[in-house]
């Protein structure tokens, strides 16, 4: 006769979602920061820093505003301490929350630049802002003097895409998150994930075919704007 199943509660439940990621050590360090170890808080910090300002980085084009998200990301990531849950993989859920924070800071950024332009009298110049220097962790498409270039009207290509397009690429292509990962740090299903990314390659390479095909781009915008 066959044994009857064991039945599970609510707390051995949790306790097995939280052996399905002993594996990630980052979720673990997070778990003795809600359990208030600040040594494991300053862990994650050292750890995740670069990784959140070049996410962050990559929505901003500014290395300032970059470094203000991050210190707002791992704001956020101490103040959910005491409720966090490893029910998913410990970047999935840093990466959401920078996401987040990287569009709320562009939507509060062309807040203030459309109330600082109808507070500004007729006639006022503004000198050009200088673009941003090159992200170091942009990837090297050519070699030679072109790749700048090149590397300028990709991003550029980039930060016209709608945003959840934009997210999507950058979550997969330059973070290297998985479709399930990036599924689950965007809030949607692995199959509208890979319908994005597919839409926006389709979009960078008709973007992109002139460009290679004449060598001619418009001068760059200011990507703060």
């Amino acid at each position: 006769m066959a044994s009857e199943a064991p039945i599970r509660t609510p707390d051995d439940e949790k306790q097995a979602g939280a052996s399905d990621v002993n594996a990630d050590d980052d979720a673990a360090l997070m778990i003795a920061v809600r359990g208030g170890d600040e040594r494991a808080f300053t862990t994650l910090v050292r750890r995740w820093q670069d990784r959140i300002v070049s996410l962050a980085n990559r929505y901003l084009r500014s290395a300032a505003d970059a470094e203000d998200v991050s210190q707002e990301v791992f704001l956020r990531v101490h103040r959910a301490r005491e409720t966090y849950e490893p029910s998913a993989k410990f970047s999935t859920w840093i990466y959401r929350i920078t996401v987040n924070a990287s569009l709320n800071h562009i939507r509060s950024r062309k807040a203030r630049k459309a109330v600082s332009g109808e507070l500004r009298p007729a006639g006022d110049g503004e000198p050009g802002g200088l673009p941003e220097p090159a992200d170091p962790n942009e990837p090297d498409p050519t070699e030679g003097p072109e790749k700048d270039e090149l590397a300028r009207v990709i991003r550029e290509i980039l930060d016209e895409l709608p945003e959840r397009q934009r997210t999507a690429i950058l979550l997969n292509k330059y973070q290297g998150l998985g479709y399930e990962e990036s599924a689950a740090a965007m809030e949607l299903s692995i199959p509208a994930v890979k319908s994005l990314l597919t839409r926006a390659r389709v979009a960078i390479k008709e973007r992109l075919e002139p460009y290679l095909t004449t060598g001619e781009w418009p001068r760059e915008r200011d990507p703060r704007a």
